[in-house]
């Protein structure tokens, strides 16, 4: 399950940079205003990255990391989903910023389920190791 959900990390990494780097960009340029315009600018997706590398190549600090980064994650998108449902507004940015949400809600769900599930398996702390639970 690490290597699927360090994987999962790696895909939604790239695909938000497509949904909120390329795809702006591209469309900005294609009607001729600053290539700036639409951009959100974030680092959630080198946080991802980084995550998955650690679940990958475990450290003493993975499974805290792991729990922080899918709390924080999962606080933060139900609070804005909570405030865009209020009152949406389906344009193509909200669109694909409401899909990509999604999957990476259902994401840091199923990673902080597992982890907590497997917990006592699981290296901690100063102990490090690699993990023994599949």
């Amino acid at each position: 399950m690490i290597r699927f959900f360090a994987h999962f990390l790696f895909i939604l990494a790239a695909w938000t940079v497509v949904i909120k780097y390329l795809f702006p960009m591209a469309y900005a340029v294609q009607h001729d205003l600053p290539i700036g315009t639409y951009l959100y600018v974030d680092l959630w997706p080198a946080v991802h990255i980084l995550l998955g590398w650690s679940l990958l190549h475990w450290q003493r600090y993975t499974f805290e990391f792991a729990i922080g980064v899918s709390v924080a994650e999962i606080a933060i998108i139900v609070s804005k989903f909570a405030l865009f449902l209020s009152a949406p507004e389906w344009t193509i940015w909200r669109t694909n910023w409401f899909v990509n949400k999604i999957f990476v809600l259902s994401c840091f769900v199923m990673l902080l389920t597992w982890l907590l599930v497997n917990m006592k398996r699981l290296p901690r702390g100063l102990r490090g190791g690699s993990p023994t639970a599949s």
